[in-house]
């Protein structure tokens, strides 16, 4: 069945009673003793293949050639920590404090904190895909992308760092090497473009952060966004880990928040229910 006709919608299979294509996958297929990945047999990929090269091939069909493996490469190994800079490593290491037993459910718990606000390059690369695919010449697309998402949060993505006000150390590698590498291309051009606009507008700098530089480079490599997102918490999933395991072999069990660290009530004070009986 084509793309063009493929069935959407729960409906349709009941409707005709035919689940012939229900699960289908393009990604691989397994049989007794045989595995074909993107079609290439399993052993030859394991054999010949490093993992970053490997995993561009499981994300987009295709092997990579030697620009697009350096590339990945380097998105892949920018997620490097910084202290307890990030949501996802509290998050984390506060589900590690409550279940010690397995690294697992503070690992899951850290990805799911790499949202839109704690950095990940998925919006970005919405932003500068949309911005780049406008019918307007650079200069009014820049200052279009600007207004819409002023209006729309206060905050341009993938601009801005809590603690990096002139420039965040990671994303600055990683523009460095990929102009190196000649990827960064049109995405990663429009995001130098939105950060100088921006800076004309605010007086001062807002610098590119690391989830807009991989944002920018993955989108010049033509990747889906939700795959750009996951590829974002991956990057920084080792060291999600390596803050677990510290958690768990030489943190507090059971962390709290006292009030010395900011953990002030302030709601109302005490009150009871109404005697009923006056």
């Amino acid at each position: 069945m084509s793309e063009e006709t493929k069935r959407r919608h729960i409906g349709q299979y009941v409707a005709s009673g035919d689940w012939s294509d229900y699960w289908t996958t393009r990604i691989s297929q397994a049989q007794s003793g045989k595995i074909n990945v993107r079609g290439y047999p399993v052993e030859e990929l394991i054999t010949n293949l490093n993992y970053s090269q490997a995993a561009f091939l499981i994300l987009s069909g295709e092997l990579p050639d030697e620009r697009e493996s350096a590339l990945f490469d380097l998105v892949l190994r920018s997620g490097m920590d910084q202290q307890f800079i990030s949501a996802a490593a509290g998050a984390a290491r506060f589900t590690a404090s409550a279940f010690p037993e397995s690294a697992i459910p503070a690992l899951a718990s850290g990805m799911l904190a790499s949202g839109s606000i704690t950095g990940s390059p998925q919006e970005p690369a919405e932003m500068l895909m949309a911005s780049v695919a406008q019918d307007l010449d650079s200069v009014a697309a820049v200052r279009a992308t600007i207004q819409l998402w002023l209006e729309k949060r206060g905050a341009v993505p993938g601009l801005g760092h809590p603690v990096h006000k002139e420039g965040e150390p990671r994303a600055i590698a990683v523009r460095r090497i990929a102009i190196d590498l000649d990827g960064w291309r049109s995405h990663g051009q429009r995001l130098d473009e939105i950060e100088a606009e921006l800076a004309n507008q605010k007086g001062r700098k807002i610098p590119v952060n690391l989830a807009g530089a991989i944002g920018a480079v993955l989108a010049d490599l033509n990747f889906d966004p939700l795959i750009i997102g996951g590829l974002g918490a991956l990057a920084y999933g080792m060291s999600l880990l390596a803050h677990i395991t510290e958690e768990i072999r030489e943190g507090v069990p059971l962390r709290i928040i006292p009030d010395e660290l900011g953990g002030h009530y302030a709601g109302p004070a005490e009150r009871h229910l109404p005697d009923e009986d006056k």
